[in-house]
Order: structure tokens, then C-alpha cells, then sequence
């Protein structure tokens, strides 16, 4: 097949939209949330194939109207990073160009604010190997997701930083150490996106009557297979059950660029016992989304965000942030649902076999 191009202005030829690929979506919940970014009692649109994912978050839904504050949701920090690569001669020469570039942060920092009326640089680190400078940029970016707010700025202070940096070259725009849609510890450790935690404490007969488990079960589980399994497995900066369905979904729904469920997707589950009730959490470090940008303006994603309130007259951040906190329970949801059905043997895969069978996806557990 041909694909036809048309060309935009005096810019280069374009492929145009072929056509949509219809994924199934479905507003579960409400779920009930509380913390520094988000309140309310809330349904979230999960765009998936795999249809038990819809019962399996909103029986963790839920269990979160039945709690007092519900889930909890806590920001801890947001910044998008773009890391760029320069040469040198040898580390000695890279070494002298990094420490000229840490006398030079206030100027970057007015550099980056002619670039965009969102982005900040917020901090400027490096690491060298051998004759080769990664500097990584960690800025603020208001609404956005900041892929291409963090690029151009970052594209403008390579540019500066070559032309006053002393014995150093062009290497490229982006180095790696980001990092972009892979699984690294990097970012776990310094931070890519908005960190969120979400938790909750389920009292123990709620466990029981709903979820046909008890706190020592999950907890003992939550060691078993998401620490010590995820270890034998060469897990990075990870340790969950499966943050990715949920993580998918949601930023399907959302207009949220897909491929960064690879970051995002790293976090940490948390299970203790607290005499027979239930304290369960989800960490998340590395969640990228935005509340305006690239994918934002098709209609069913503006009702999306619209429906989340997540377009509301609020200061500069506040919605992105708020998607971020919506997430983050999201995720806890899921991963409460399919933590507490594998502590029954049976259990998944005959929920599994029920809600897969034709029109059985209609029907909540």
C-alpha cells in the first residue's frame, strides 16, 4: 500500500491520519482519594483489551469508598529531564568543562526562560565516562507532560554550553541518561516525571468480607513474589505485581504518550500487617503526564481530562498534578485487586475465564 503525504506550509512532507484503532475504553469506580494533589470521590477511564481489568480496579475502587479518606495520595516531587552529551579530549578536560558548567547554573537558568513561559531548570547533573560529559536537566513544566518543552530548552543550553564551554564538542541532544522510555535506575533514584505514592489502610474484616484475604496473606505475598521474585528476575529500581495494565490503560485514556509506561511502570508495592489490618501502597517515581500538549486535543480525551477535572482554572502544575495523584490510586486499585486474588489459589484464573468469555466484560465481579 501507498502512503500519500501532504505537505504542511513550507515544511516538509507529512504522512496524514490513516484512521483510529479503536482500544475498548471503560469509566470504573468512583474511587475515593485524598492527599496534596487530589480529593474527591472520582471515576477514571481505562482504555485496555484486557477486559478483567475493569472489575479488577473497580472492586479496589471499591474498598476505597469504604475507608475514611480512601486512598492517599502524596506528590513528593515532578521534573522532566533531558540529558545531553558532550566530548572532550579525555576526563581531565571533561571534568574542567563540568565545573565551568556548575559556575554557570544561574545563567542557564535565565537561558531556559527565554525558551518557554512554563519551563524552570531546576538542577544540572553530570556524569562522566572517560572523555565523555552526560549532563542531565531536570526542569519544571507546568501542565505538560515537557518532552518537547525539555528538548528545545535543552537544545538551546547545548548550544550556549558549546560555545563557552572550554575544549568540548557536540556529542548529541540526547545521551541517554534521561532517561527516555527504558528501564534504567537513573531515574528511580533522581527522580523523572511526578513521584507519587498512593496508600491506604484496609481494616481487616473489609479484607475478609471483600477481598477473601487477611493482611498477613498479602504482606507475606507482597515478599514472596513482588521483593524476592522480582530480585531472581534482575528487576530495576522495581518491585510490583503489574503497575503497567493499570499505568496503560490510564494513559490511554488520557492522552498520555504511551511508551513511557516503561519508566513509569517502575515502583515499589509496600504490604504491612498492623494487627490484622492492612496498610498497602504504591510508590511511583517516574509518572510522565500532562494535562495539555501532544495528544490533548482529540475530542474523547478532552472529555476525559474535562470529566477527571483535570481542566479547572487552577495555578500553573495543579492539574497535571492532580492527574498524577489519580493514577497513583489507580494503580493501587488494580494492584490491591490482583495481590488479593493471588493469595487464593484459583482465584485469577477463574475470574479470568468468567470475564473474558463473550459479553462476560460487562459484568462487574
Amino acid at each position: 500500500m501507498t502512503l500519500r503525504t501532504r505537505r504542511t506550509g513550507t515544511g516538509p512532507a507529512v504522512a496524514p491520519v490513516d484512521g483510529v484503532t479503536p482500544v475498548p475504553t471503560r469509566w470504573v469506580g468512583p474511587l475515593r482519594i485524598s492527599g496534596n494533589a487530589a480529593e474527591g470521590e472520582i471515576l477514571v477511564p481505562l482504555a485496555t483489551y484486557e477486559t478483567p481489568l475493569w472489575p479488577s480496579v473497580a472492586r479496589g475502587a471499591r474498598i476505597s469508598r469504604m475507608v475514611g479518606g480512601g486512598i492517599q495520595t502524596t506528590l513528593v516531587d515532578e521534573r522532566m529531564t533531558r540529558s545531553v552529551l558532550l566530548e572532550a579530549t579525555d576526563a581531565q578536560a571533561a571534568h574542567a568543562a563540568a565545573r565551568a558548567l556548575d559556575d554557570r547554573l544561574d545563567e542557564l537558568r535565565a537561558l531556559t526562560r527565554t525558551t518557554s513561559r512554563f519551563a524552570e531548570l531546576l538542577a544540572v547533573r553530570h556524569e562522566i565516562a572517560g572523555p565523555l560529559l552526560y549532563v542531565r536537566f531536570e526542569f519544571s513544566t507546568g501542565d505538560a507532560s515537557g518532552h518537547n518543552m525539555v528538548t528545545l530548552a535543552s537544545d538551546v543550553l547545548l548550544t550556549h554550553l558549546l560555545a563557552h564551554l572550554p575544549n568540548v564538542g557536540y556529542g548529541s541532544i540526547s545521551g541517554n541518561y534521561c532517561t527516555d522510555k527504558k528501564a534504567t535506575a537513573v531515574n528511580g533514584i533522581l527522580g523523572r516525571g511526578k513521584n507519587v505514592t498512593a496508600e491506604i489502610l484496609i481494616p481487616r474484616q473489609i479484607l475478609a468480607d471483600r477481598l477473601r484475604t487477611t493482611a498477613a496473606k498479602i504482606a507475606h505475598l507482597n515478599v514472596t513474589k513482588n521483593l524476592v521474585g522480582t530480585l531472581l528476575a534482575g528487576g530495576i529500581r522495581s518491585a510490583n505485581a503489574h503497575y503497567a495494565n493499570m499505568l496503560l490503560a490510564f494513559y490511554l485514556a488520557t492522552g498520555q504518550d504511551a511508551a513511557n509506561i516503561v519508566e513509569g511502570s517502575q515502583g515499589v508495592t509496600y504490604a504491612d500487617d498492623r494487627d490484622g489490618d492492612l496498610y498497602f501502597s504504591c510508590t511511583l517515581p517516574n509518572l510522565i503526564v500532562g494535562t495539555v500538549g501532544n495528544g490533548k486535543g482529540l475530542p474523547l480525551v478532552e472529555d476525559a481530562l474535562l470529566r477527571l477535572d483535570c481542566r479547572a482554572d487552577r495555578p500553573v502544575g495543579a492539574n497535571a498534578r492532580r492527574l498524577a495523584a489519580l493514577a497513583a490510586a489507580t494503580v493501587l486499585c488494580g494492584e490491591l485487586s490482583l495481590m488479593a486474588a493471588q493469595t487464593n489459589p484459583g482465584e485469577l484464573m477463574d475470574a479470568h475465564s468468567r470475564l473474558e468469555r463473550p459479553h462476560g466484560a460487562h459484568h462487574d465481579q
